[in-house]
């Protein structure tokens, strides 16, 4: 198992980018829920943030890609408007163990090409 970051280092309603074996994932912690999900855009394979952490629109109501700036749901990453509407972000498969988000090794395959 591998240990990412504790849940309580994720404040309500923020996102917070992090790399595993140099790979890039992030975190949204929405109605005290965590989200956890690759950080590449289905449209291009980009990254989703603007600056550092910074994975939601304006609001916080959904998360935005930087690149074109196409809107993903918290919950599920479904693309609701933009050039990949219809897709979705890839989740990663975690559990949380004493207050700590914790991933399989095998969680971290990379993902498949776009």
């Amino acid at each position: 198992m591998i240990s990412l970051i504790s849940v309580n280092d994720i404040e309500e309603g923020t996102s917070r980018g992090l790399e595993v074996n140099n790979l890039h994932l992030f975190a949204v912690k929405k109605d005290a829920q965590v989200y956890l999900y690759w950080n590449r855009c289905p449209h291009l394979g980009t990254p989703l943030e603007w600056e550092e952490d910074r994975f939601l629109d304006p609001d916080g109501a959904l998360i935005q890609c930087s690149t074109h700036g196409a809107l993903f749901q918290i919950e599920n990453g479904n693309c609701l408007a933009g050039p990949c509407k219809g897709k979705s972000l890839r989740a990663i498969p975690f559990l949380i163990d004493n207050g700590m988000i914790m991933l399989e090794e095998t969680a971290l395959r990379v993902p498949t090409p776009l």
